[in-house]
This record gives structure tokens, sequence and C-alpha cells, in this order.
């Protein structure tokens, strides 16, 4: 291994070995602790060192680097607290995530780094996001994302990487090519020599380095990020390293050759360098014994102070807080002149005047830009607000909500949107793992809105019709309104862009043009979490949102000798429980009624509740109605049978028999 100085100072150089020993002595003591059954679990980086050591010590204090499970140099680098470190691998109170979440899987804005979630990919579109932000705020700054050679395999890592270079954002994608994902070897991973291959599809550089080399590392990461913060654009570097020990511990290396280890063993990052530097009389072998003891004497003092500390203890009411950041809603009463609008131009009123309010609030989606959307909401938005706050995106709906974090990281907002609600499978793991548990794990906000059109009726089929928000209702952490008229749709959209969590905003696409009314020209917001009763009636009460009440009002025109209370939701997640209680207190007999499929729908758990919480109230069951349990077709006599509007009726005359 060959080290080349350069021009670097004995000082530097002095920090670069520091840096080193730090993550190699508290490897070794952890794996003691393990033997020991004193933690529970670890992976191991010893042999990698060099790389998060390296990429740490050249990049300024406040560049967000985004590591993985074997990044303990990263960590270390950006001088956490000892105590705090352990303190979180023991999931105990003091460390980052409360004892909600394990070893290196949490953020800390305090020290500019975002950990991992265990599907990987996920933490590139959120450097993306991060990098565009600096960009935009002309910060000249770098983002540094870390990925194995397994998690390339991964399609986040090609979204991420492609969005990087379309948008020429300062990203370092680092790759630390340790020939395994787990147990799988790289040619059973990818099928090019090497990684840097992969960057010519993307039309950037690619550039690999000694990853044992630390010297190496450094100088290129300093070399690439002085470049890159006067052109931004991204660049893919592989590090040619090896993991000298298992996936985790528990794991071993039976399927590593023998060979293979005797030969990479001789490349040790820490001893290699050490005998550089005591060549280069640098240091001396005095010098090393001092640094290592005063080390390992920080190492005991930190786990003492973390082992004196129990597991937390259980607080059902901080755990239920803590699942959303913060927030106190004011909502802002209309003022001034109304005008007719269609329910499309109200979202599109609301999210312009949401533009004018927050200057910080950035726009993605495909074709929202000149184009306007598929839908026309965004007509005319690139000529008022620019390009870089309205924003073409490739087809890559993982990494830009990703991306939608990465802003929020940085103090920014975001919306997404999808340009089907059915298109958000695409995007699925970034919103219900990282979007809606962030603030929950370690007290980041993610203030981004997805906005989705959803809903059938346009005999567009199984892939641009489905009603999908029962997949999103059972996970907390998020935020869902579903407006159905235009003055909710203007409000809630609004209210949205207002709160700093995620917010899942659902359009029915049927309603964009067929529904009129007068709303205000000024911005206002409507409450969240709070009902609707649109009309009063004393025989039953129809429970539903979206299209549904407006097919309830229909039917009900149909039955003069009927009234009916229709309670409109509004807001899925959290849904008002209080106006439930009280339509259900007042008419003895309810129908919850949405457009959703049957089984597993939303009207499944407010039926649950009712029957558990007001069931003395009922004079019938709690009866159901919604579409079938099948995709929805196209043709429109199909559709039609799909949707629950035509049986309605028999519903409304079933639960009055009781």
């Amino acid at each position: 291994m060959k080290f080349n100085r350069k021009n670097y100072s004995d000082e530097v150089l002095k920090e670069l070995y520091e840096a080193l020993l730090k993550p190699r002595l508290i490897e070794e003591k952890m794996l003691i602790l393990l033997r020991q059954n004193k933690i529970s679990k670890w992976f191991s980086g010893i042999g990698q060192e060099a790389i998060s050591v390296g990429i740490t010590q050249a990049l300024e204090a406040d560049e967000y680097i985004l590591p993985m499970h074997r990044n303990l140099g990263v960590f270390t680098g950006r001088k956490l607290p000892f105590t705090r470190l352990f303190a979180q691998w023991q999931g105990t109170p003091m460390g980052y995530t409360k004892g909600r979440d394990r070893s290196f899987h949490f953020g800390t804005n305090e020290h500019h780094l975002v950990g991992m979630i265990s599907h990987l990919g996920p933490q590139n579109g959120v450097a993306d996001g991060i990098a565009l932000a600096s960009k935009l705020k002309g910060e000249k700054k770098v983002t540094v994302v870390f990925n194995g050679d397994g998690g390339t395999s991964q399609g986040d890592f090609h979204e991420a990487v492609n969005v990087a270079a379309v948008w020429d954002l300062p990203v370092i994608f680092v790759i630390e090519n340790n020939g395994y994902g787990l147990s799988t070897p790289s040619h059973e991973q990818f099928k090019c020599k090497q990684f840097i291959d992969k960057a010519l599809g993307y039309g950037i550089e690619g550039i690999q380095v000694d990853g044992n080399n630390v010297l190496e590392v450094y100088d290129t990461i300093k070399t690439l990020s002085a470049s890159m913060r006067k052109k931004p654009r991204p660049i893919l570097l592989e590090c040619i390293t090896f993991r000298m020990r298992g996936h985790e511990e528990a794991s071993g290396t039976k399927y590593v050759p023998k060979k293979l280890m005797d030969e990479w063993a001789k490349k040790d990052p820490v001893e290699n360098f050490e005998r550089f530097l005591i060549k280069e009389k640098v240091i001396d072998q005095k010098y090393s014994d001092a640094l290592r003891k005063q080390i390992k004497k920080e190492i005991e003092a930190g786990l003492t102070e973390a082992f004196q500390e129990t597991l937390p203890v259980a607080d059902t009411d901080l755990e239920l807080k803590d699942v959303y950041a913060p927030f106190t809603q004011r909502v802002i009463s209309p003022l001034g002149a109304k005008s007719e609008k269609r329910f499309i131009d109200a979202i599109s009123d609301g999210l312009r005047q949401s533009m004018e309010k927050h200057p910080n609030l950035v726009l993605m989606g495909q074709d929202i830009a000149d184009y306007g959307g598929v839908f026309k909401i965004t007509d005319g938005f690139v000529e008022q607000f620019g390009k870089d706050r309205v924003r073409n995106t490739p087809l890559c709906e993982s990494a830009i909500v990703g991306a939608g974090l990465g802003l929020s990281i940085k103090g920014m907002k975001a919306m997404v949107e999808m340009q089907f609600a059915d298109f958000v499978t695409e995007g699925f793991n970034q919103i219900v793992n990282n979007l809606a548990k962030i603030h929950w794990r370690w007290g980041q906000p993610a203030d981004v809105v997805v906005r989705m059109p959803t809903g059938a009726g346009t005999a567009a089929g199984p892939f641009h019709s489905q009603s999908n928000e029962a997949w999103f209702f059972h996970t907390p952490g998020l935020k869902i309104v579903y407006p159905s008229t235009p003055y909710d749709a203007k409000g809630l959209l609004c209210a949205a862009f207002e709160d700093p969590n995620p917010y899942l905003y659902f359009e029915h696409k049927y309603l964009y043009r067929s529904i009129k009314s007068e709303i205000p020209d000024d911005y206002y917001t409507v409450e969240v979490g709070k009902a609707r009763l649109v009309t009063e009636g004393s025989d039953l009460s129809i429970i539903t949102y979206g299209m549904g009440v407006h097919w309830a009002q229909e039917i009900m025109n149909t039955l003069p000798n009927i009234t009916a209370d229709i309670l409109d939701l509004r807001t899925l997640l959290p849904w008002d429980k209080e106006a439930v209680l009280e339509t259900v207190k007042k008419t003895n007999r309810v129908i919850v009624f949405h457009e959703d499929t049957m089984t597993g729908g939303i009207g499944a758990e407010i039926a649950a509740w009712i029957t558990e919480h007001a069931f003395h109230y009922l004079d019938a069951p709690v009866l159901r109605e919604a579409s079938l349990d099948t995709p929805i077709p196209f043709a429109t006599t199909l559709e039609q049978n799909f949707l629950p509007k035509s049986r309605l009726k028999s519903r409304i005359e079933q639960v009055l028999k009781f």
C-alpha cells in the first residue's frame, strides 16, 4: 500500500490517524462486550474504516453525510459524544432515538448526519433533497451518501443517481465495494467488472479509489468536494475494500475463502497507515501507545456512563405524542370576496397561494412545469415561481419522495405530485417507512405533502382509478385528507402546507371539473381532523368522504320520506371520532360508505370503533357499503357495477328495517 502525503502537514496526518484509531478501538471493545452478552448485536466495519474516516475528515463540518451501519468512523469523526453513542446502541434514553431504534438508525442535525433505514437504498433520494436544498440556497455544499455494493442493486439507488445527474446535484454517491452483499459475492450482484462503469450510463464521473488507503480517500474527497462546490454535479465514488468479519457477528465468515481473508488482512487500513507514519517520523510507537491508551480511557468512561442507564420506562402518552411533530393549527378564516371555482381551480388556487406564503416550498412531479401537469393544476406556475421551485421530475417516485424529505431536513417544504394515486406504489417505502416514522425515531419533521389524484368513474381502468387511501390509513405518522368540495379542497391543502408533518392529499379526479362553488379568493385554511355535517336528518347517518358525499346526497334526494345525517369526514387520519359519536347518538342507525373496496377499507375501522364505543346507542347493526372486492374494470358498465353508488339505496332500506 503506497501513501502519498503530498503537502499535508504532520498535524493533518495525526488527525487522520486518531480518527482511524477511534472506530477500530471501539469495535474491538464492542466485540468483547458481545461475547460477554452485554450488547445484543454488532455490524462490524473492521477493515473498512479508512473510507468513513477519510471522507468525514475531508468534508466541512456542516456538510451532510448519510452513513450506513458500517460507518462508525463517520459518527466518531463528527464527534458524537461516546456516552450518547453507546446509549443509542443499548436502546437507553440518553441515545438519539429514546430506545425506539437501534445502532446507526438515527440522525442528528446538530452533527449534520442522517441515518439509514433498514431498506438501505432510500437514503440516496434523501441525499438528493439535501443537496437540492443546498443548491437552491446557494450554500456551495456537498452531500455524501454511503452505499454497500449489495444496496446498489436496488431501484432506489438508480433513481437517486439519475435524479442527481439530471438536476446536477452536488452528491457523492459512495459505494463501499467489500466484495459481498451479506453473503452474496459481487459477481452475483452485478455483471459489469466495476461499479464505476455504471457512471457512464448516467452521464456522470466515476472514480475508483483504494478504500483501505485513508490518505487516498481523504485526498480524493478533498479534491472532489472543492470542485463540486464550484461546479455542482454528482460523482460516483467506488471504494475498493473488504469486510473482515461477518455481515453481523452471528453470521460468521465461513462463505469467504481463507486465502481471500489472508490477502486482505495484509491491507489492514489502520496498521498500514500507522507503519507509514512511523516510517515518516510523524509519530513513534510511544505516541501510538499513548494515543491508544487515551482513546480506550474515553471509551471506558463513555461505557460506564451509558451502562448506568436503564431501559426507558414505557410512557404510552409520550409514545403517541411523538408520532407527530408538535404543531397546533391556527385556522385562518376566509376574508374578502368570493368567486366561483371548480374543484380543480380550488386546488390550483390553494397551491399557488401556499407557494406565495411559503417561499421555501418546492413543487416536484412529472410534467408539472411548462406543461402544467396532466390535469393542468400547475399551469402557469413556472412563469410565476420559476423552474427552481416548480420542478419536472424523471419517473423516479421513490427518489422524489426521498428528495422531499431531504428538503425538509434542510428546513424547506416540499410537495410531490403523483401523476395518479396508483403510481404511489413506486414511492411506498419512502412514505410509510421514512416520512411516517422519522419524527418518532429521532425528532426530524417530514414537511412533505404528497398530492394523490385518485378515484374511478372516468373509465381509466385498473391502474389509473384506484382508491388506495386505506393502504396508508394503517400507518402511524401520516396525516391524510380527502376533500369533497372546492372550499375544502383549497382550505385543507393550505392547512397541509402549514403543518410540518407528512400529508397525503387525495383529490378525486371525477370532481375536478364536475363540481363548482363560490369560495373565498383569499388564503384560508380548514381545520384538520374536523368532519363536516353536510345534511341533517333523523332516520340514519351516512358516514363518508370524497365522492361518497356526492353519491349519498344524490341517493337521498330520491328518498323524500327519509332524512339522514351525511357526515363528510374530510380528514381520514386523524379522523373525527367526536363527530361520528354525535351522529350515532342522534340517529341510532349508521352506514359507512366509501369508494374504496370493502375488505380492509377505512369503513371497517369506523364500524368497529362505533360498535366498541357507541354500541348502546345503536338500533341496528352498523352497515357498510363500498366497491366490489375486485380490481377496477375499464368498460363503463363494469365500472359502474364495481362502484357502490347503485347499492347504497338498498343498504339504506336494509338498515331502516331494524
